[in-house]
């Protein structure tokens, strides 16, 4: 199925390419200035700190729904060795093989294209197996820290995990807003719980990856109104799956990082972030969530620290 004349008319209505220049590579992560770090540093009130991360092991949440993507394998290259001879100081190191995205990350600009193109119009070919991501790879990432904004629609419908068929929509970010109490604000980082990564915690891992809620393709107009730098949620695939849209397979992906050039994270974890900002009674937070700079990478793991 070819991309539908709808969605064509969302891309040119929250098209960046431009906007920041013909070279840029970062797209909305420009929204993120020093005055908006510095205000962010205002959202701190205790300094509780939560961390946003999966852990990284083997039994880990892939399941084999997207191919090649695979869970660490994390081997053991020296235990207690004397490298410089007997008696002198041990070593053990760690090796680690896995997929970029295998648990929390972010996904980079290029990690999906459509009619030939990645973000600011730049040709889907520069990818290749040598040069990996010759534009906007993760590594042009350098730092990530704004406000972060939960928006726990689950929370605010009641619920503890929305239904695999829920189509997170504007209407519902509206009334997570409003339940928290918070605005979303330019340059700010959404994270939208829906409590999916429940089913991952407690085993389920093919129950986790589907079906799955997720945001509904009518959200990316929504996040460009407000200049959100970038947006993460609790799933392992970002948007509604399967999609709300028979047969129009990540639309919400194409959106997002081709034509607002607006990254986005998936698998993290936000169940204790529920809980906190529930008991401080605060939705907004110092968030710091800069990925690892793998060079070329169309995406990369991060161990996000939510700060309030």
């Amino acid at each position: 199925m070819s991309l539908p004349t709808a969605f064509h008319d969302i891309a040119k209505r929250i098209n960046n390419w431009g906007r920041w220049g013909e070279s840029d590579e970062i797209g909305t992560l420009n929204l993120i200035t020093e005055a908006k770090v510095r205000a962010a540093a205002g959202a701190v009130h205790r300094g509780r700190r939560v961390p946003l991360a999966l852990p990284l092991h083997q039994d880990g949440i892939q399941s084999g729904l997207i191919p090649g993507r695979v869970n660490p394998l994390h081997t053991m290259v020296q235990i207690n060795q004397e490298l410089f001879g007997p008696g002198t100081v041990a070593t053990s190191d760690d090796a680690v093989t896995m997929g970029l995205q295998a648990a929390t990350h972010w996904d980079a600009l290029p990690h999906v294209s459509h009619s030939g193109r990645i973000y600011n119009g730049r040709p889907a070919d520069s990818i290749t197996p040598h040069t990996r991501a010759r534009f906007s790879g993760i590594h042009t990432v350098r730092h990530v820290v704004s406000r972060g904004v939960l928006l726990d629609v689950a929370r605010a419908k009641g619920a503890d995990r929305l239904p695999g068929d829920h189509a997170v929509t504007p209407e519902d970010l509206d009334e997570a807003a409003e339940f928290a109490g918070v605005r979303v604000e330019a340059g700010d980082i959404v994270l939208v719980r829906t409590g999916q990564i429940r089913l991952a915690l407690s085993g389920d891992r093919h129950g986790y990856g589907h079906p799955s809620p997720g945001l509904s393709i009518r959200t990316p107009e929504w996040f460009h109104a407000r200049d959100v730098a970038a947006v993460a949620n609790d799933t392992l695939t970002f948007e509604i799956f399967p999609p709300e849209v028979a047969g129009l397979w990540m639309p919400v992906h194409a959106l997002h990082l081709v034509e607002m050039g607006m990254p986005q994270g998936q698998n993290w974890n936000l169940e204790e972030l529920s809980t906190a900002c529930a008991e401080e009674r605060s939705h907004a937070f110092l968030l710091c969530a800069t990925p690892e700079p793998f060079l070329g990478g169309t995406g990369g793991p991060v161990a996000p620290v939510a700060v309030l």
